[in-house]
């Protein structure tokens, strides 16, 4: 998936990788320290995992649990690419289990994609 937000990839970054701006795009409490290994929350846990790797303005690496029973890691990377309008967000996520791909693909795209315009877009 590929979206353009009307923003640097510097604060696109930020709105990813920062607690308090999370928080602030998704109305809920967020726990995230952008460091290898440690884990993070959106949406008050409703969305979890450990994050994997990170290259500053440029790439996120995360591991979103959904549950104990899935034999391969679900991995979401995300690519911020400058664009002439601000960022191009290349999402990459494998390995949704079958009963979430839709309510996860039509979360980026209906909420989380829409939720980091609103906070990075205002005039």
């Amino acid at each position: 998936m590929q979206f353009v937000i009307q923003a640097p990839p510097q604060d696109v970054y930020a709105a990813l990788t920062k607690q308090e701006m999370i928080t602030a795009w998704t109305g809920e409490e967020a726990v995230m320290t952008p460091i290898a290994g440690t884990e993070f929350e959106w949406w008050g846990g409703d969305i979890c995992g450990q994050n994997i790797e990170f290259e500053e303005n440029k790439k996120i690496v995360q591991q979103w649990y959904f549950g104990e029973d899935e034999p391969i890691p679900s991995i979401v990377t995300l690519k911020m690419h400058p664009h002439k309008r601000g960022t191009s967000l290349e999402i990459n996520h494998l390995n949704i289990p079958d009963e979430a791909y839709d309510n996860i693909a039509e979360g980026w795209a209906d909420i989380i994609v829409p939720s980091l315009q609103v906070l990075l877009e205002e005039d």
